[in-house]
């Protein structure tokens, strides 16, 4: 079987358990500290180990992040990647998720991969759009939520999950698969792994050394704003329904208002 580079796409986020600040002009995340890896990236990682364990085959990250950030990159190194393409560019400040698909789709492009692998969707966006515009940029088939991935010389194997159970779908190479939290255990990058981490390679690109127009991406190029950030509404009180003989029925009612049955 010819050597494969699978290409898992990562993102670096502002850490979960620290307090989160939004920019007061255009209410986005602020990206300018430490970012860490995505905890469901992590997932796609681990898969992309196990997919690529023949001789010459590789792992690739790609990523887009400010300031040339590359300690979530050093976590997925550590765990095994070979080297990794970074995206960072003021320009791309304020890009909305088809500029993030772009500039993606031509990194990986730049990679020569021959699966790409993500998570289903950020756990700081939760869009869940950006890996299938990757996948219509560039034009390659894509699968989503898969729960177990197989290759076979140049045909994908996944198992897709579904609410009754999961589907088996077949796909040639190149493709895009979502893979969901839970489809592998990652492992913990060993002390070995991350001293090794501090010397692979990390290739950092612009949008123009991509070929990229700056006004198609960014906030120039966004065509989602977001306009206004609320708390969200306290949980109201629960109804006791005080069973007379006709509870069951009381609650049937509630359930057809809620539109569950």
């Amino acid at each position: 079987m010819q050597a494969m580079n699978v290409v898992v796409c990562v993102k670096q986020i502002p850490d979960p358990a620290a307090p989160a600040s939004l920019d007061p002009g255009t209410h986005t995340l602020n990206r300018t500290g430490k970012l860490i890896l995505d905890d469901s990236d992590s997932y796609g990682v681990e898969m992309a180990l196990q997919l690529a364990s023949g001789e010459g085959d590789a792992v690739t990250l790609v990523s887009m992040a400010p300031n040339g950030e590359t300690s979530g990159l050093r976590t997925a190194l550590a765990m095994g990647a070979a080297g990794a393409i970074l995206v960072s560019d003021e320009a791309l400040a304020g890009s909305d998720a088809l500029g993030t698909a772009k500039v993606l789709a031509a990194a990986i492009k730049r990679a020569g991969a021959d699966l790409v692998l993500t998570a289903t969707e950020s756990t700081d966006g939760y869009t869940g759009t950006t890996p299938v515009q990757v996948a219509e940029l560039l034009g390659w088939p894509s699968v989503t939520f898969a729960k177990k991935v197989s290759v076979e010389t140049s045909t994908l194997r996944v198992e897709r999950q579904t609410e009754a159970g999961y589907d088996v779908v077949e796909s040639p190479l190149p493709a895009v698969v979502t893979v969901t939290a839970g489809v592998v255990e990652p492992r913990y990058p060993s002390f070995k792994g991350i001293m090794a981490a501090k010397s692979k390679p990390v290739d950092v690109l612009t949008v123009a050394d991509l070929g990229i127009d700056a006004a198609q991406v960014g906030a120039a190029g966004a065509r989602q704003v977001i306009t206004d950030v609320v708390e969200a509404e306290a949980r109201a009180g629960g109804e006791i329904v005080v069973d007379e003989g006709d509870g069951a029925q009381r609650i049937a009612t509630f359930l057809e208002q809620l539109k569950v049955v």
